[in-house]
């Protein structure tokens, strides 16, 4: 296959800036394109060529498929990085790259279909010998099956959209007598959220942790794990900050279950970045979906591993082979990703407007993935998200004293941001001992006030 010389980013914000920066470092001419709203964008600014492919609303523009592939003809780009959103996890979207002779820079579209439906995921991942959380085999639609399933794996239970994700179609059932009336409420949120009303049941874990864990593959039979990062500090099912490694995770535990991830994703012959994520309690381990494409978080892993994970996807979607060997990779120190978005730090309402000064923390270890400048004006039409701070440190102790200055030295100045809930997290003595599950960063925020 061919080297790449043009890359179309079929993306906005952080993650295009993030791509762009990778491809000139490789020799690669980039290709941003943009809605009408991001005209001023930091990526648009400092792309080789962009291109408007649409009005502010994602559906006319990021989401726009022919739009998209119009650009990458018109700009001669010979392949298209999807980014994380958006497309990212479009099996129609790669069908369609690949069908217009271009180079998709993600998974196989198999592996993209397979992995977004989380029955058959489930399926998949049992069939691939990952540790499933106990719960029915697939869809289920009939009251007495699911009553009798319930029954089987004990309350309380969970019901889960199979199409879905971030807590939409999704509800918790205590007992037999919620359960018609929340599976038929799931079973309508998740029509209304992802135009697909299917449901499925999985036994509901009281207080567990969210660990993921990276993997990459060649797409011939060859992949690799790059460790564990713990997402458990969760609003509303998204995630508000990240670390790589987990506190709770030990390095026999990482090497056992990230060699079960690696075994699993050489027999798919799985092709790119993907994470695996697990719920995990008293030292159990239990699958609940696999992300195909490259995760927001991803930079903690890069600090811990010195892996540029989107030159290595690059490179595997020229069909090069992995760069590295599994006992080639080196875990050393900790790192910690602070998501700061456009919202009020105790209300969450978002905060969209002008950006009236802008000020980035520097120093050793500390990294800034931000398309955010003075007189930049955040838009209304996207995710809130505007900056993500990522420190390294020898140890999670120092990681943290270097968090702490950091953040003091980060302005932001015009919206208003969630520096000050990072800054107050940081203070806290329970997430400094690293113990706090799925639940707790809710219950922190309820006894806040």
């Amino acid at each position: 296959m061919p080297k790449i010389t043009k890359l179309l980013i079929a993306n906005r914000g952080e993650i295009a800036l993030r791509i762009h920066r990778a491809c000139h470092e490789m020799g690669i001419r980039t290709v941003a394109v943009h809605s009408t709203a991001d005209t001023e964008a930091m990526h648009v600014r400092l792309a080789d060529e962009a291109i408007c492919i649409g009005p502010p609303a994602a559906a006319d523009s990021y989401l726009n498929i022919p739009n998209i592939i119009s650009a990458a003809e018109i700009s001669g780009a010979e392949a298209i990085h999807p980014g994380y959103g958006f497309l990212s996890e479009n099996a129609r979207f790669a069908e369609i790259v690949e069908s217009h002779g271009l180079i998709f820079v993600g998974p196989k579209p198999e592996h993209i279909r397979v992995m977004g439906d989380k029955v058959e995921a489930k399926r998949t991942a049992g069939a691939l010998g990952l540790p499933l959380v106990p719960g029915s085999d697939g869809a289920v639609s009939d009251l007495a099956e699911s009553k009798r399933i319930a029954a089987e794996i004990g309350y309380p239970v969970i019901i889960k959209a199979a199409s879905g994700g971030g807590g939409r179609g999704m509800k918790v059932c205590a007992s037999e007598d919620q359960l018609e009336t929340l599976m038929a409420q799931a079973g309508s949120e998740a029509k209304a959220a992802f135009g697909d009303a299917t449901v499925y049941l999985e036994k509901y874990l009281g207080n567990p942790r969210h660990i993921e864990f990276q993997v990459f593959g060649d797409g011939a039979g060859s992949a690799i794990h790059l460790g564990e990062r713990d997402c458990s500090l969760q609003r509303r099912h998204q995630k508000v900050l990240e670390e790589a490694p987990s506190p709770v995770i030990t390095p026999e535990e990482r090497d056992r279950m990230g060699g079960v991830v690696a075994r699993a994703m050489a027999d798919m012959a799985y092709r790119g970045a993907g994470t695996i994520e697990f719920l995990w309690e008293a030292g159990e381990f239990y699958f609940i979906e696999m992300n195909t494409r490259l995760q927001v978080e991803h930079p903690v892993t890069e600090m811990i591993t010195g892996m540029d994970l989107v030159r290595e996807q690059i490179r595997v979607a020229e069909g090069e082979p992995l760069s590295v060997t599994q006992d080639q990779v080196r875990f050393e120190g900790h790192a910690i990703e602070c998501r700061i978005n456009a919202e009020h730090p105790r209300t969450f309402a978002p905060s969209p407007g002008l950006v009236t000064a802008y000020h980035a923390p520097g120093g050793m270890h500390v990294r800034v993935d931000s398309g955010l400048y003075a007189g930049y004006r955040v838009p209304p039409y996207y995710d809130s998200m505007v900056a993500k701070l990522i420190v390294y440190g020898t140890t999670r102790e120092r990681c943290l004293a270097r968090l702490r200055r950091a953040l003091e030295e980060f302005v932001i100045e015009g919206p208003v941001t969630t520096i000050p809930l990072h800054q107050a997290l940081l203070e806290d003595a329970e997430f400094g001992e690293g113990a706090y599950t799925i639940k707790w960063l809710e219950e922190w925020l309820a006894r806040k006030g």
